[in-house]
């Protein structure tokens, strides 16, 4: 089907589709490095890029709009549009928990420096997952997407020791409390982006294998392979 071709085409060749995954990869590395460094003067640069890759969203979301309209992709290429719409509306979302990380850091700088250990070491592992997924998704590759399903274990199991971390700091500094709460806050934002990574795997699983796994059991995503 010489239409559903060109829709496909369509969306792998979108520019915006392409840059969209850079910007936001970039937007989380530099949040992250805010938040290490307590440094606030790259936070409206931060800001401004959520912006950014709002408009980006919306953009590639009419793209994909105008391509059913006018191609109507039937099989693999309709299902790759169907990621797409999905993928970036995940994108914008990370997109926003960096801004949230900034917001956090510029609204609380003048509180005594907390660094809890675990923060950083989920921040580095939602990092990963967000470049090796975006890696996946270029190559659509099904083995590095089953593999990275794993991988929201680790974020997970970083934020319950850093809740017990920040709980434990709040009963020995209790006029700590609201900002630690926010710390918390900030730190659930930043476990979701496993979660968004691990959507964005369930999506690559779909396009190549047409099924949805979402609701299937690890040991079963293995046999997908």
């Amino acid at each position: 089907n010489r239409c559903s071709h060109s829709a496909g085409m369509a969306v792998h060749d979108a520019p915006e589709y392409a840059a969209m995954g850079g910007v936001v990869e970039q937007q989380l590395h530099d949040a992250l490095q805010v938040l290490r460094t307590q440094n606030i003067a790259q936070v409206s640069r931060i800001i401004e890029t959520a912006r950014q890759v709002n408009t980006m969203e919306v953009e590639i979301n009419e793209a994909c709009t105008r391509i059913l309209a006018l191609h109507h992709p039937t099989a693999g290429d309709l299902r790759l549009v169907q990621i797409v719409i999905k993928t970036i509306s995940d994108l914008e979302r990370i997109g926003n928990v960096a801004r949230k990380i900034v917001r956090f850091v510029r609204k609380n700088r003048d509180f005594p420096h907390i660094q809890p250990l675990y923060l950083h070491r989920m921040g580095e592992l939602a990092k990963e997952m967000l470049r090796s997924v975006l890696d996946a998704f270029a190559r659509m590759d099904v083995e590095a997407a089953v593999q990275l399903y794993k991988e929201d274990d680790k974020v997970d199991e970083q934020y319950e020791l850093l809740i017990c971390e920040l709980m434990n700091y709040m009963a020995e500094h209790p006029h700590a409390i609201p900002q630690v709460l926010e710390m918390i806050r900030c730190a659930h934002s930043i476990e979701r982006i496993g979660d968004r990574c691990q959507n964005i795997s369930y999506y690559i699983i779909y396009y190549i294998k047409g099924k949805d796994v979402r609701h299937t059991k690890i040991e079963h995503l293995t046999d997908l392979r």
